[in-house]
Parts: structure tokens; C-alpha cells; sequence
């Protein structure tokens, strides 16, 4: 298992039994906003601070921006991460380019990107609706099969031990592209959010955790809160 513990900041790690699974393809799904990247950020430094290597793929922040959000969460050891090459942020500045790229071929072939223990990309979906190939065969159909042919790749890098984990927003792919990504998935999260006034009421579903140390609940409550990062809240969402 790959401990994301932060000693008493929150139970995060408790929460999924011990951390996450070695050699493991790890799904989180969830609408905008829901907190898919606030996770994975906690994830990452998590596991930096335990020793692991992260590369994480960011198609939303600079390393300008990222690093003022990790501030703004309280995890202030960012830097020395990044200076110790523990961590390896990466932006992949979709808006720079005109018109699709080949951004999964690039992508796989960035030998540096795969030499970390876990490898984080969000939000993956951006890639692949941004990617000429992919949004071809999604054109005839063939959405499946392209991403089996992704997958099949995934595998190969599991299959040394790593750790994948990518984010994506369901209401941007269809079910024929993200069915295969579920299925396969060993972890599989699904943040909910609701709004009840003014609060905002998160919740991970633990639909699928294979591999797990311990007893993994099938809901976690969570909010992210300034200079606290994420917190696991007692009630979860019904």
C-alpha cells in the first residue's frame, strides 16, 4: 500500500484502509467543482511527505497557480517536494494549442512522466476529448475501442509496480469511452455534492476498492476548507 498519511491533519488515510493499493489503476469521477483536484492534490502530498514519488498532470493549473492552491490548503512543504524531485508537476496547457493534438501519444511516450511511483493526471478527460486520434475514433464509434487501447497501456505501467490515478468528469464523455475506464478501474470514487443553504456537502462513494489494508466504508464525508486542506466530516451525504 502507498500511505497518504499526514499524521493528525485529517483521516483520510484511515478512511481508505491504509492508502492506496500498489500497482493499481485508481478512477475518481466527479462533476465540476464536486472536488476532484483538492483531492488528488491531498493524495499527492500525502504521498510525497511519506517518501513516494509523484508525477502530477494538471490540465487546469500553472505551477504559478498550483502552488498558491496548495498554500491556500495548508500544505506548505510543497516546494521542498518539488526541489527534492519528489514531486513532478507537469501543466499540459491545452489552451496553447489550435486544434487537436496527438496529446495521449506525447503523453505516453514522456518516459520522465512514468518513472514516479504514482502518477496523477487531472483532469484526464480534458486529454482525451483534446486528442486528435481519440476524437476520431469517438467520431466513428469506436470510443471503446479507443479506450481499451488506452488501458492497455495503463496495464503495462501497473503492471511495474505503479500507481495511475485520473479524474474525470462524467457529463464529458459518453458511456461507450467511460464504461471501460470503470470497469477496469481497482479503486473506483465517485465524489458527490450537494448544496444544503450555503454549505456544500461532499461525499467519496467507494464503489470499488481492490487491494484494500483495511475495511474501506462504502461513503466518506468530506469538505476543503482554507488553510486545512481536506477534512473528513463525521456525516456524509444520504
Amino acid at each position: 500500500m502507498y500511505s497518504i498519511d499526514l499524521e493528525d491533519r485529517d483521516q483520510l488515510n484511515e478512511k481508505l484502509g491504509g492508502g492506496l493499493p500498489e500497482g493499481a489503476i485508481v478512477l475518481i469521477e466527479g462533476k465540476y467543482g464536486a472536488g476532484k483536484s483538492a483531492l488528488t492534490q491531498r493524495i499527492a502530498y500525502g504521498l510525497c511527505e511519506a517518501g513516494y514519488r509523484v508525477t502530477l498532470v494538471s490540465t487546469e493549473l500553472s505551477i504559478r497557480q498550483f502552488l498558491t492552491q496548495m498554500h491556500s490548503l495548508g500544505y506548505n512543504r510543497i516546494e521542498t517536494h518539488l526541489l527534492n524531485e519528489r514531486l513532478l508537476f507537469l501543466h499540459a496547457d491545452l489552451g496553447k494549442f489550435r486544434g487537436k493534438r496527438e496529446l495521449l501519444k506525447r503523453m505516453m511516450e514522456a518516459k520522465v512522466m512514468w518513472k514516479a511511483d504514482v502518477i496523477i493526471i487531472d483532469t484526464f478527460d480534458a486529454i482525451l476529448r483534446n486528442d486528435a486520434t481519440f476524437d476520431a475514433l469517438v467520431r466513428q464509434d469506436k470510443g471503446r475501442s479507443a479506450a481499451l487501447q488506452i488501458i492497455s497501456f495503463f496495464r503495462s505501467m501497473i503492471g511495474k509496480g505503479k500507481t495511475i490515478i485520473i479524474t474525470i468528469d462524467p457529463t464529458n464523455l459518453s458511456d461507450d469511452v467511460l464504461s471501460p475506464f470503470r470497469a477496469i478501474a481497482d479503486v473506483y470514487l465517485e465524489i458527490e455534492m450537494i448544496e444544503v443553504g450555503n454549505e456544500i456537502r461532499r461525499s467519496i462513494n467507494v464503489n470499488r476498492f481492490a487491494g484494500m489494508g483495511e475495511q474501506v466504508g462504502d461513503k466518506i464525508g468530506f469538505s476543503v476548507r482554507s488553510g486545512i486542506g481536506i477534512v473528513i466530516e463525521a456525516r456524509a451525504i444520504v
